[in-house]
């Protein structure tokens, strides 16, 4: 499933899932006195992913300008704003408005990316990595829906 896909972008590409599952481990498994910092940092660790993937179609606009077109790069800005409008959240629906980010930009990308051979390692890749993500995400989510239900 990984073959094909430049090591540097792997190996930094799996790395960053590291935060993301050490923080919803210590969200679900950790200290009390964790608990609220690493809710906080997987929320902000979170809507600066999202972001950077908006980015990534900016990027490949530069690369090729035929692609700056308004949808895409309408789409590349969106991320942002939603990253931004989740750090202003409380927990539980700024986890869900992470994760729907997430979502919504893979299929963004399988749309833009997917019919291009010569990037089917990256979606490959992006689907690995924003699964991992997801699954983080909602692992917190669920952990801090299970702990507020008496």
């Amino acid at each position: 499933m990984l073959s094909g896909i430049p090591a540097p972008m792997r190996s930094l590409g799996l790395a960053g899932l590291i935060p993301f599952i050490g923080l919803a481990a210590v969200v679900i498994a950790g200290d009390d006195s964790l608990h609220a910092a690493a809710l906080r940092a997987q929320i902000g660790y979170g809507a600066v992913i999202v972001s950077f993937l908006g980015a990534l179609h900016w990027g490949a606009a530069v690369q090729t300008p035929a692609l700056a077109t308004w949808p895409r790069m309408s789409w590349g800005v969106t991320p942002s704003l939603l990253g931004w409008v989740a750090l202003l959240l409380p927990p539980l629906p700024a986890l869900v408005l992470l994760t729907t980010a997430l979502l919504a930009a893979l299929v963004f990308d399988e749309f833009n990316f997917g019919s291009d051979d010569s990037r089917a390692w990256f979606v490959r890749l992006r689907r690995l990595l924003s699964i991992g993500a997801m699954l983080s995400l909602l692992a917190t989510l669920i952990s801090i829906v299970v702990r507020t239900v008496p």
